[in-house]
């Protein structure tokens, strides 16, 4: 491992050359509790096209040397899907004043290093240097506590988020549906979001 790592925000074709180490990072990390995710690259490298395709999305990577170590992915909510947008809709939000924070993925040996934290800020400026949001927004898988795979030492990110900003919304949410590793088919996970008021 480096002593240096770079955190820098990608949007656009910039991220084509990181896509293929990339997809391969969020398979592995999304593998763990709680998400659990049994994942194929050719779905991570199609997902991933959308933040090439979108202008207005940013990548925020962590690379030590040219190695992708991290990344953590946003963009507006008005470009994410029916099911994202949904909640904020029949709760009365305007689409366009929220801005979504997607997924952050880190290899377990860079994390503790402050990354997390460069994340967030990254993604923060992003929308703030678009302009005119007025909610930065993420979600995260409910799983029970009595969930088999959760691990014993298992501490969850709310503490972090809390001090990042973030407060969850129980009234905000929606489900995804994936393929947990003990599972032979898809089934539908509940997501709650949480959010950030910007001034």
């Amino acid at each position: 491992m480096s002593k240096i790592i770079s955190v820098r925000r990608y949007s656009g074709e910039a991220l084509i050359p990181y896509i293929p180490d990339l997809a391969r990072l969020r398979i592995e990390v999304f593998r763990d509790f709680p998400y659990l995710y049994d994942g194929s690259l050719d779905y991570e490298k199609k997902y991933l096209q959308t933040y090439i395709d979108n202008p207005a999305s940013v990548i925020v990577l962590a690379l030590d040397g040219d190695k992708v170590v991290g990344a953590s992915t946003a963009l507006p909510m008005k470009d994410e899907t029916e099911e994202l947008q949904r909640p904020f809709l029949e709760n009365g939000y305007n689409i366009d004043d929220v801005f979504y924070c997607s997924e952050s993925v880190l290899d377990k040996n860079y994390r503790g290093l402050g990354i997390g934290v460069r994340f967030f800020e990254e993604r923060e400026a992003h929308a703030a240097d678009l302009g005119g949001f007025k909610h930065i927004t993420f979600c995260c898988v409910e799983r029970p506590v009595d969930h088999p795979r959760r691990p014993a030492d298992y501490v969850p990110l709310d503490a972090f988020w809390n001090k990042r900003g973030y407060f969850k919304h129980p009234e905000l949410k929606t489900s995804y549906v994936w393929k947990d590793l003990d599972d032979t088919e898809e089934t539908a996970k509940p997501m709650t979001f949480w959010l950030k008021h910007e001034r």
